[in-house]
């Protein structure tokens, strides 16, 4: 159901990876996305999933948790490894093959599904491990040079926190809505695609009168607290680096340095 959709959620504990400056795991987290499109074979992926599961590890989040990431875009991923395999060019001379299944389209559908994979995760463990006050500082605070050009920072950061926030609330008002139209005869399973996306006009309709109302309601709130932005706006808790940062920051370093090494020596061995 997409209610077990867990990204945007936060899980609470006190791991090596909660308690990590916001600002690092941001910074860390665009570097571990730059390693993923570095990796140029299975070998490379097999060091970013490495590097994946040890940070799972060192964040005490169930790894059920951050595989339910995954579901939100199964069917991406799907679409994704079967358009990869079906158009996966094969030539023989002069003559060029389409919609011919190789071996080597299967495994270039498997290589982009598996980064595919590996980047949603990767990005649900950020939210995972962070709550949105602290994402919200994070990004103002890596922002914050762009204030020298009347650039909204604080405004837009709490834009993209409270987006994160809403992706498993909306999830689970479209469960909801889903089961009550169940319950009053509806079919979601039954035609062809046309069919099952004419049926999901009543799921949208009330889908979006929600998120509407609980903007509306958000921004009421918001007022009620006299919010004014950032204009001479303190903090409570201030972020500051520890030695975490500079662990956290030195094994990304090796992971990407793990991973251009890889692909030198892949191309020297081709060569």
């Amino acid at each position: 159901m997409l209610g077990d959709v867990t990204f945007g959620q936060y899980y609470n504990a006190k791991s090596f990876l909660h308690k990590t400056d916001p600002r690092t795991k941001l910074l860390l987290l665009i570097a571990y996305i730059v390693a993923v499109f570095l990796a140029k074979d299975f070998l490379s992926l097999a060091t970013v999933l490495a590097f994946l599961i040890i940070a799972i590890i060192f964040s005490s989040v169930p790894l059920l948790s951050v595989l339910k990431s995954i579901k939100a875009i199964f069917v991406i991923i799907v679409f994704t490894f079967v358009l990869n395999v079906l158009f996966h060019v094969k030539q023989e001379g002069e003559t060029v093959y389409f919609w011919v299944v190789t071996k080597e389209g299967l495994l270039s559908a498997s290589f982009l599904s598996a980064r595919l994979i590996l980047l949603v995760t990767g990005s649900s463990l950020l939210t995972l491990t962070t709550t949105p006050v602290n994402l919200t500082d994070g990004i103002e605070s890596l922002l914050k040079p762009l204030a020298l050009i009347k650039f909204p920072v604080h405004d837009l950061a709490l834009v993209m926190s409270i987006a994160l926030r809403f992706i498993p609330t909306l999830a689970n008002e479209t469960d909801r809505i889903i089961s009550a139209q169940k319950a009053r005869g509806a079919d979601f399973e039954s035609g062809n695609v046309f069919a099952r996306i004419k049926a999901l006009i009543p799921v949208l309709i009330p889908l979006i009168v929600s998120a509407l109302r609980r903007a509306d309601e958000l921004g009421d709130a918001m007022d009620a607290r006299c919010y004014s932005g950032s204009k001479q706006r303190t903090k409570y808790k201030k972020l500051t680096f520890t030695f975490r940062d500079v662990l956290a920051t030195l094994f990304t370093a090796a992971l990407i340095a793990g991973v251009v090494i890889l692909n030198g020596c892949n191309i020297a061995v081709l060569a």
